[in-house]
């Protein structure tokens, strides 16, 4: 499990990214590169990487659940996700 740190951190980026991005666009389609530069690197998205909601777990993550592969197994066998039933041929 991450630390809350990591995770706050993450979400703290996630927040600026969307505050920020209209300017960051108008700013792209003006080509002021320069003014660009000053705003904060965190506003980025490419600075955003995908974290389990449950845990933080960085890797194994699955995008349309938004969870990583372990708690996916997990919630799958109880029966917790709609829709997703073992498989078996």
């Amino acid at each position: 499990m991450a630390k809350e740190s990591i995770k706050a951190r993450e979400r703290k980026r996630q927040r600026m990214v969307a505050r920020c991005a209209a300017k960051r666009e108008s700013l792209k389609k003006a080509g002021q590169w320069s003014e660009l530069d000053k705003m904060p690197k965190n506003s980025n998205k490419i600075r955003l990487h995908n974290r389990c909601k449950i845990t933080g777990r960085p890797k194994g993550y699955i995008r349309f659940f938004g969870i990583s592969r372990v708690w996916f197994r997990k919630l799958a066998s109880e029966g917790k996700i709609p829709g997703v039933t073992k498989s078996s041929w």
